[in-house]
């Protein structure tokens, strides 16, 4: 096996595909990348749950195939100088890495030991932007649940209709919800959950481009093919939360309140709560503003954000962790945040136009003195 490349490119692709690689396995394959020369050149990891496979642009000269250590590779073409790498093997599979004066010789392991990555039967496909994957995964990644108990919930369900995607996250105390039309649509309407370690991967490889992503539903898997580089993972089965009935929508109280300033009265007054000290933070909204105050063994805080409508003396308490994120990922300068008890859940949608993003933060009870 031979080939060169240059020294960003390799390193890149070790990167993106040693996202899937696991940290220690009872396999020691599976704590290699799987370098594969011919007809191109890829560079392939996972752990049994995901796997990544991305293509490097190299020049070949002698194929083959065969595993290295992902960690020791990683750090040998991370510390070469900015040049063209060149690789070759022996007949008994050692490798010569060599790039300007620099030379390292390190082992590699049978291709034979690597466990093949799932192929993806194309049941159902769709089509969209790397940029808009990437937001809608990202504002609504937050609120996947992290209680394996309820593992379905541990990732975001993907809807697929004639209406577009929509993609939803709950973890029992908040729902995150975006929705967007999409380009193309195979297959009909179809739903899917996908792994939020997953996801998060996926975030990091799309680009901020208008490039295509296609997002294909195997039978047991999915498959994310984003430029040149591929993810496979499992779909979680499990009946996922009935979110469009767990949505109340009929609430008296609309509020349009401006994100940042209210993400910042969030903070001044979380600066007395910790995790040893823990408080929710009290809202009390009235005619344009809103009071929000906070009390633990540190100190007390208060401070007055400004908002635009009638609270009608409602008080109701938050986490002041679940409201900050819900207000930091709406995509929107200004949002109108809808209420109706101390007890029932604050919606939070855009101010205007198409519902393209939903936020519902359930309430923290308030006792006595609080």
């Amino acid at each position: 096996m031979r080939f060169s490349c240059e020294k960003a490119l390799l390193q890149a692709a070790i990167n993106t595909a040693s996202r899937a690689v696991s940290a220690k396995s009872s396999i020691p394959a599976l704590e290699g990348l799987l370098l594969q020369a011919g007809p191109a050149l890829t560079v392939s990891g996972y752990n049994m749950q995901t796997g990544i496979r991305t293509k490097v642009a190299a020049d070949l000269s002698e194929e083959g195939e065969l595993v290295v250590n992902a960690r020791l590779f990683g750090d040998i073409i991370r510390r070469m100088p900015d040049d063209v790498v060149t690789f070759a093997t022996d007949n008994k599979g050692n490798i010569r890495l060599t790039c300007g004066d620099a030379s390292f010789d390190i082992a590699s392991l049978d291709a034979a030991d690597y466990p093949e990555l799932p192929e993806v039967e194309d049941e159902f496909s769709f089509t969209i932007q790397q940029r808009l994957l990437r937001e809608m995964i990202s504002q609504t990644l937050f609120a996947v649940s992290t209680n394996e108990a309820r593992p379905v919930h541990t990732g975001s369900l993907f809807e697929l209709d004639g209406q577009g995607l929509t993609v939803v996250s709950v973890d029992g105390f908040r729902l995150a919800l975006r929705r967007e039309p999409v380009q193309r649509i195979d297959g009909g309407a179809f739903r899917f959950v996908a792994p939020g370690a997953a996801l998060s991967e996926v975030e990091k490889i799309c680009a901020d481009t208008d490039d295509k992503a296609e997002v294909t539903l195997g039978n047991r898997h999915l498959l994310f093919e984003i430029g040149d580089t591929q993810l496979i993972c499992r779909r979680l089965e499990g009946e996922f939360l009935d979110y469009k009935n767990a949505i109340p929508r009929k609430n008296p109280i609309a509020l349009t309140v401006d994100t940042k300033r209210m993400i910042e009265s969030i903070d001044r007054v979380s600066v007395v709560i910790s995790e040893k000290l823990k408080s929710p933070v009290k809202c009390h909204f009235s005619y344009n503003k809103v009071t929000m105050t906070a009390k633990t063994g540190a100190g007390e805080a208060k401070d007055v954000c400004p908002v635009e409508g009638d609270g009608e003396d409602l008080e109701i308490g938050f986490n002041n962790r679940y409201l900050s994120d819900a207000l930091k990922n709406a995509p929107a300068d200004t949002v109108k945040m809808e209420l109706n008890t101390g007890i029932s859940p604050a919606i939070i949608v855009p101010t205007e136009g198409e519902e393209n993003f939903l936020y519902m933060v359930l309430p923290v009870r308030l006792k006595g003195g609080n």
